[in-house]
């Protein structure tokens, strides 16, 4: 797999690269670390990191709309279905 993992056309529009999808995340890899070193390449690893901890909030924050957005027509609905059931009754009178 490369370095990358952009897919062209799918941003979230706050950031400079595509959304990733959870499977880019599962096979994502690491250079060795550089120099004859042990292990993953640090600054690699934390780039990804923050690409993906960056890609979360954004869903994050998209998720609290959508809450908000849901509870407004929540609210907006029980007030229309009050309002009909009064006008309902004072009909019946």
């Amino acid at each position: 797999m490369s370095v990358s993992n952009d897919r062209p056309g799918r941003g979230s529009g706050t950031t400079a690269y595509p959304s990733l999808l959870p499977w880019q995340v599962r096979e994502r890899r690491f250079p060795p670390a550089r120099f004859g070193g042990r292990g993953l390449d640090p600054d690699a690893v934390y780039a990804y990191l923050g690409r993906v901890a960056g890609d979360m909030a954004s869903l994050h924050a998209e998720i609290n709309r959508h809450r908000q957005e849901t509870l407004r027509i929540k609210v907006a609905l029980r007030r229309w279905q009050s309002e009909q059931a009064r006008q309902a009754n004072g009909e019946r009178r």
